[in-house]
């Protein structure tokens, strides 16, 4: 492989429409040799550690289907890699079928792809059959398979579409992050806050916690070092430690930069109460991935209750 970016194939994935994406902004950070499918997320990062790809660009949380297990484990498990840029992109499937298809009778997509597709899958009584990437599954679908993945996929397969735009809900989008080498990043951070403005651009830092003494209070003496130093925790999740039964990471994603001093502050008290630390990625919040002002009451989950609903409806969500 050249040094390239290395993403997950084959052609024709959401990775690949993101690498593609992220290659084409004005003043991309990266040195681009051509874009190399591979097979696995771990043959990705495994390629930026070795140096056969300048960069990785892997698929990390789907505002669907939540975080992405293989490359949050990924990251977590990586010595030498780290993520130094974001892209998010807005996921739209439509569903195909190969030229003169027999009866219809399976669905098949990357698992995440099928869980945004259930309303259509389930309307037409197809089983599901999960495949390695949705551009994979349009690649090989067969006469009785009804296919899910980007438009693009249409045409570079020589597939027929049978209904665009089949995703379960609207608006739905995937971030994806670019990868480095973790000796590189430095270098490569320093060149990206140059060319940013400090007074607009606002950065993410994902953060694994690695609590020195597991029990009772754990996570609440974490997040009360958070709030305590007034940095903002836009994410939390727990990665069980491979060697350690009942022992976890936790992934925490917040809205600020290492180098930011309330930032540094929190870092050095979890370090002093014997928390082990490790960045597993630092980048500036996607341009186009914009935000609510506020919290709309048809974005929480359905049944949530609030201090304003009446005694009925909290008897019945808080079960109390």
């Amino acid at each position: 492989m050249s040094a390239g970016v290395a993403y997950l194939g084959p052609e024709g994935t959401f990775t690949h429409q993101a690498v593609l994406e992220w290659a084409a902004r004005p003043g991309a950070r990266a040195p681009l040799g051509g874009a190399e499918a591979l097979e696995t997320v771990g043959q990705v990062h495994d390629a930026v550690a070795s140096g056969a790809a300048a960069r990785g660009v892997v698929a990390i949380e789907s505002s669907v289907e939540g975080y992405v297990v293989p490359s949050v484990d990924a990251l977590v498990g990586s010595a030498d890699v780290v993520a130094v840029d974001e892209v998010v992109l807005p996921i739209s499937f439509d569903a195909f079928v190969r030229p003169g298809h027999c009866e219809l009778i399976e669905a098949t997509a990357h698992p995440h792809g099928l869980a945004q597709v259930s309303r259509f899958v389930a309307a037409r009584g197809l089983r599901p059959v999960p495949a390695s990437s949705n551009a994979a599954a349009c690649r090989d679908v067969t006469a009785h398979q009804v296919a899910f993945g980007p438009r693009v996929c249409g045409p570079l397969y020589g597939l027929e579409t049978l209904a665009q735009g089949v995703e379960d809900f609207g608006g739905a989008r995937t971030r994806f992050l670019v990868l480095a080498q973790r000796d590189e990043a430095p270098e490569v951070l320093a060149t990206t806050r140059a060319a940013t403005d400090p007074g607009t651009t606002a950065w993410r830092t994902m953060l694994a916690v690695t609590p020195v003494v597991t029990g009772p209070g754990v996570l609440a003496r974490v997040t009360a070092a958070f709030g305590e130093r007034r940095v903002n925790m836009s994410s939390l999740v727990t990665r069980p430690l491979k060697a350690r039964a009942l022992q976890y990471v936790f992934v925490v994603t917040l809205d600020a930069a290492p180098w930011d001093a309330p930032v540094r502050a929190l870092l050095d008290d979890l370090l002093a109460a014997g928390d082990s630390l490790k960045v597993l990625g630092v980048y500036p919040a996607d341009p186009g991935e914009g935000g609510l002002d506020g919290v709309l009451p048809d974005h929480v989950p359905l049944g949530s209750v609030a201090a304003a609903s009446g005694a009925d409806a909290l008897d019945r969500g808080l079960l109390w």
